[in-house]
């Protein structure tokens, strides 16, 4: 454990503890949101410190309780992991504070708001104990206490659409969870050990057939929770009618927590690509059907739903490459689209807000009305569409050039895949900026424009300036994204933090 050991559970007890002060200030707001701000802002802070000492030094390891690996459970900051931690912390922080300033008005007067803080910061410790988890029953522990939080946060308000389609995601995910368990079980089964670093060793030497079955076990549980196709038909059904904030974290950050396992599990524990074809099969699947999907949408929330499990498929496609190239692209793309996909979750709140709708046959003239609203909306959409330079442009072209410098059929098949698919998304974005934003209004207002919270606008420009961050920053981030690839792909820097001594 190096100087900075002790700041590694701070991330999942810092949301933990607030979360219990926060249900007990349950009858004092004000408090309530200053505790809830503070605890996301410490957490914030430790993850940027995070990130630094693992790129400057490697991995920052912490065993609890004293046991020592592979006995204890150990939580571990690399590079990958301490990237997550401060861009899905900057996010909950932003979301937070729009949801604050939204208040109580997409949530329902009836609604128990008073525990919305409470459950967000426990979603966020499920979130950052995922990303830290050195074994993986920790994982599971992560993904479970982000899903608990979750059940409640997509249910807030009571209404009966929400209740319906939070029972889709509710059984969706108890599934996912238990194929996942099952898979714990068939792991430490095979090999006696749930330690990852340790599992990099043993599962090497398992027989083929059983090592493949494993990965096909835990790839099914984390494709569910990723929304990859054709695991990805609930999310589009779940995701538009929870409050906006709620919508907004869980597309930005739930998926891609899926997605980080499926990193983490096939770099280090199944490195060598026996799955490759089937993944880059998926990949290109994902994109190209979650694209179609959303051209064929007239509600901005569903049409972002169907973009974000679209968008999921580039992230696949770095992870089937498995070259350093390939898991880099991947990476940048995750921390852009975290970014880009909250942000327009946001926005499309702020245009219900607004106009009192986010069917698009019922919009028009925002542009006019609302000019910030529509620079708002442009700024991330061409992001995400993948428009020069923007990070999304980047993060797109690291992914394309890596395909074209692994050759093959199917590596040239996700690039036309690719290609097409950001072209797709220039097309539903324009459709979304004409009809919406550009064209004459379609209603006529009874009743006085809606001025939109100044916090709730603050937050989501934020957001949008921390999108163009990764666009100016985007040199040292492919930096950090690669030697963290690099990293993954030599799996030796993580297993030494782990087990100094070698494992045994």
């Amino acid at each position: 454990m190096t100087g900075y050991g002790p700041l590694v559970p701070l991330p999942v007890v810092v949301p933990l503890l607030g979360a219990a002060l926060t249900l007990l200030l349950a009858n004092r707001p004000r408090l309530q949101r200053a505790v809830s701000v503070v605890v996301l802002a410490v957490t914030l802070v430790v993850a940027v410190v995070l990130l630094v000492e693992a790129y400057r030094h490697g991995p920052v390891v912490v065993s609890i309780g004293g046991w020592p690996p592979p006995v204890g459970i150990v939580l571990v900051a690399d590079q990958l992991a301490a990237l997550m931690l401060v861009v899905s912390s900057a996010v909950t922080l932003c979301v937070l504070l729009y949801s604050i300033g939204q208040g109580r008005g997409d949530i329902g007067e009836s609604a128990p708001v008073t525990i919305y803080h409470p459950t967000y910061l426990v979603l966020t410790a499920g979130v950052t104990n995922a990303f830290l988890a050195g074994d993986l029953f920790n994982l599971f522990v992560g993904f479970e206490i982000l899903l608990a939080a979750s059940f409640v946060l997509i249910t807030l308000g009571g209404t009966e659409g929400r209740i319906r389609t939070g029972s889709t995601y509710v059984v969706v995910s108890i599934l996912s969870s238990m194929i996942f368990l099952a898979g714990v079980g068939l792991v430490y089964a095979a090999t006696g050990t749930l330690n990852m670093a340790q599992l990099a060793g043993r599962l090497d030497a398992l027989p083929d057939d059983v090592r493949l079955a494993l990965q096909l076990t835990l790839l099914l549980a984390f494709g569910i929770k990723a929304a990859v196709f054709p695991l990805s038909a609930w999310l589009p059904d779940s995701y538009p009618t929870a409050p906006a904030p709620v919508t907004a974290v869980f597309a930005g950050l739930l998926t891609k927590v899926g997605v980080y396992a499926v990193i983490r599990t096939e770099t280090l524990l199944f490195p060598g690509g026996d799955v490759a074809g089937l993944l880059m099969v998926v990949a290109a699947l994902t994109m190209v059907v979650g694209i179609l999907g959303a051209v064929a949408q007239s509600d901005m929330k569903r049409l972002f739903s169907f973009t974000l499990v679209s968008h999921i498929g580039y992230m696949i496609f770095g992870v089937a490459l498995s070259s350093v190239a390939g898991l880099s692209g991947a990476i940048f793309y995750v921390v852009h689209h975290i970014t880009i996909q909250t942000t327009l979750f946001l926005v499309a709140g702020l245009v219900e807000a607004r106009a009192g709708s986010t069917d698009l046959r019922r919009l028009g003239g925002l542009a006019r009305v609302a000019p910030l609203l529509g620079v708002l909306f442009f700024v991330p959409a061409m992001n995400l569409a993948g428009i020069p330079p923007l990070s999304g442009f980047l993060g797109k072209l690291g992914l394309l050039q890596a395909g074209v410098g692994e050759g093959g059929v199917l590596p040239w098949v996700l690039v036309a895949a690719g290609t097409a698919t950001s072209l797709l998304t220039l097309y539903v974005a324009s459709r979304v900026w004409n009809i919406a934003f550009w064209r004459a209004p379609q209603l006529v207002a009874t009743d006085p424009p809606t001025r939109l919270p100044t916090l709730m606008v603050g937050a989501t420009t934020a957001l949008v300036a921390l999108g163009l961050v990764l666009t100016v920053a985007a040199g040292p981030l492919f930096g950090v994204t690669t030697d963290a690839a690099t990293d993954l792909r030599a799996r030796t820097p993580y297993v030494r933090a782990v087990l100094p001594g070698g494992a045994p």
